[in-house]
């Protein structure tokens, strides 16, 4: 069903959400580590593979479960219930994906922090997936391998030992020696290969020296051969499998820089259209370009824009109006952007406002100059879209997330809390609260706890940056600090 959509549609009803799954989750006033902050969350296409990054460089992999039983389907069939379907996944593997580097030219250290992680497309069994810091993009493989092991030698009796020694010896530095006649035969060693299965993680591309500034955005093709990756003034075009050369279609960077007056947030392909894709900005703008007008798209094809209509202007208007992540629907129709303040929906098809806006920080207009003094102003929330393009989802402070319906008509407003009673409104602020990102402009950030008209009460130290909506089924991950919280809304209400 189409969620903007002029016809008579019937409303949703508003899903009741449910905690599910946990991992990595920490005891009660334990110290979280910086490393094991949770900085990237992505699903695949399909559903099945869930991979995070965290701020140590690493790539954590998990796989659903739930749809991997030998129920046999006759035996299904015979029950008088519905069976839940609802996605359940365990831990996979995990990989070093990026170690910290530093830039001897320009004095620059390189965090190994995973700033974004994208599936790429399966083959032969294997997993794909690219993952990237502030500099460099990698490509790599995770696959299956059966364990071999080598049998039938012709020294394996159990009072030898290895390299020829007898265990008596202690090690002596002394030849084995081979007994009264000699073998009757040599046997050759025989290679097998057994039913037991080791992960194998490996780098197959590194897309290197291509960013002078720090990476925000990276986002496949649809025509699996290519990617994007974007820093504040540039976006670059690459072939998955030519890791030394890319074509910048993207610059927006003047001749004197003083001259400069936005920069790029955020970047992303559109689903099915393999020459579209979207930037936004940090003046509040969206920007289509279209790869077959020229090969350097400084010229857009279309603008996305809402001017304010108050003629009401702050200090402050800018920096709320920087959007921090955009998402495609996978209808290929709208766009879901997240500024500080709102979530905005916009239909490709209408650029002078969008379809619909979704109130997300209201309540802290009149906090702006404690939010600027303690850098909260500048945190940048993620935003995903519910695969029927029936909801939208983004966090928020104190670990909420919010969870709006956007069909026209519906008022469905659901906030919830990434812990293991979702539905709590109190939240206690951490005796450690975890460090928060470091934003280019400022050295460090102060948490604070304050609260809003209602008297309710937010800890700005402790956030939801990071949310993936399972692409099939009403399900959420949640990042919250080093913990990955999973949730899930039955598609049919209760009787």
């Amino acid at each position: 069903m189409t969620p903007l959509s002029n016809g008579d549609v019937s409303l949703p009803p508003s899903l009741e959400w449910k905690f599910s799954q946990v991992f990595g989750e920490r005891a009660a006033g334990e110290e979280v580590q910086e490393v094991d902050i949770i900085s990237a969350i992505e699903f695949d296409k399909t559903g099945e593979h869930l991979a995070t990054g965290d701020r140590g460089g690493r790539v954590v992999l998990f796989e659903r479960t739930d749809g991997k039983d030998h129920t046999i389907r006759k035996d299904l069939e015979k029950k008088d219930y519905p069976v839940s379907r609802q996605p359940e996944f365990r831990y996979k593997t995990e990989f070093q994906s990026h170690e910290p580097e530093f830039d001897y030219l320009k004095s620059l250290e390189i965090e190994e922090k995973i700033n974004k992680v994208r599936w790429c497309q399966t083959a032969n069994g294997a997993l794909f997936l690219l993952s990237t810091n502030d500099k460099t993009v990698k490509y790599w493989k995770v696959q299956e391998k059966k364990i071999k092991k080598i049998c039938d030698m012709n020294i394996d009796s159990p009072d030898t030992a290895s390299n020829g020694r007898s265990p008596g010896q202690n090690g002596a530095a002394s030849d084995f020696v081979f007994p009264p006649g000699g073998f009757p035969s040599l046997r050759l060693p025989v290679v097998i290969v057994g039913h037991e299965t080791n992960l194998v993680p490996r780098c197959r591309r590194v897309y290197a020296h291509a960013h002078d500034y720090h990476i925000n955005s990276i986002s496949n093709n649809s025509d699996g051969e290519t990617f994007i990756s974007a820093d504040d003034l540039r976006i670059n075009l690459w072939n998955l499998e030519i890791c030394n050369q890319s074509f910048n279609i993207v610059d927006v960077k003047p001749v004197n820089m003083e001259d400069l007056t936005e920069v790029i947030t955020s970047a992303e392909f559109h689903p099915t259209h393999c020459y579209t894709l979207a930037y936004s900005s940090s003046k509040g703008t969206i920007r289509l370009i279209d790869m077959r007008q020229s090969a350097l798209c400084d010229s857009h094809a279309k603008i996305f824009e809402e001017h304010d209509a108050s003629g009401s202007r702050s200090f402050f208007t800018e920096i709320i109006a920087s959007i921090s992540d955009i998402k495609f629907g996978n209808d290929g129709r709208h766009i879901l952007s997240r500024d500080y303040m709102t979530l905005k929906l916009w239909d490709l098809n209408m650029e002078s406002s969008p379809v619909a806006t979704f109130q997300v920080h209201e309540y802290l207009r009149p906090k702006l100059c404690d939010l600027y003094e303690n850098d909260s102003i500048f945190d940048k929330f993620e935003c995903c879209l519910s695969g029927d393009g029936l909801r939208v989802a983004t966090g928020s402070y104190s670990n909420l997330f919010r969870v709006f319906g956007c069909v026209p008509g519906s008022t469905e407003a659901t906030t919830l809390e990434a812990s293991k009673n979702p539905s709590r409104r109190q939240v206690q602020t951490p005796s450690k609260p975890s460090r928060s990102f470091t934003n280019l402009a400022r050295s460090r950030r102060r948490g604070a706890e304050n609260g809003d008209a209602n008297g309710g009460s937010y800890d700005f130290s402790t956030k939801l940056l990071h949310l993936a909506w399972h692409p099939t089924s009403n399900a959420l991950a949640c990042a919250a600090a080093n913990s990955l919280y999973m949730y899930n809304a039955d598609d049919t209400p209760p009787e």
